[in-house]
């Protein structure tokens, strides 16, 4: 039995420890915002939060978070996580949407962090994060428009 602490509610799962966070969120606890993309922790798409850092969840054992505080989209309601939300909204961010849960968490920790970022410090941040439909210009811009709105 593994106990997690998920958007601040315990919940106990009878999974293997050495499942990954991404399989006991969406198959054990039918929590389907964070996404499967690469299984490798190369395109982003699984992104949680542990602790207030980004976590690629697709390669991340339960048992190496349990006891940690894990933040998914679901639960991303930080002062960050509604600004990042309302930019997405306000420049048209998404297209096919696949990896935006992964880029606004990635995008919220940024933010929690760095109020004032750099397009170097966006660049940074974003690393990793894979998105097939190529709106990283748009992505960079909200995340300035939801910074200057902190």
């Amino acid at each position: 039995m593994v106990t997690l602490d998920i958007n601040g509610a315990k919940k106990q799962l009878d999974i293997d420890p050495e499942t990954p966070l991404l399989w006991a969120l969406r198959d054990g606890l039918k929590m389907t915002g964070t996404k499967f993309g690469c299984g490798m922790a190369q395109c982003g798409a699984c992104t949680v939060h542990v602790d207030g850092q980004p976590t690629r969840s697709c390669v991340t054992p339960v048992s190496a978070v349990a006891g940690q505080k894990i933040t998914t989209i679901e639960g991303a309601h930080s002062k960050a996580a509604e600004a990042v939300r309302a930019s997405w909204r306000k420049l048209d961010v998404v297209q096919c949407g696949y990896c935006q849960s992964g880029q606004i968490m990635a995008a919220t920790a940024l933010l929690e962090s760095n109020k004032k970022p750099t397009d170097d410090d966006i660049d940074a941040a974003m690393t990793g994060n894979v998105c097939r439909c190529a709106t990283y210009q748009r992505i960079r811009a909200a995340i300035h428009d939801a910074a200057q709105s902190l």
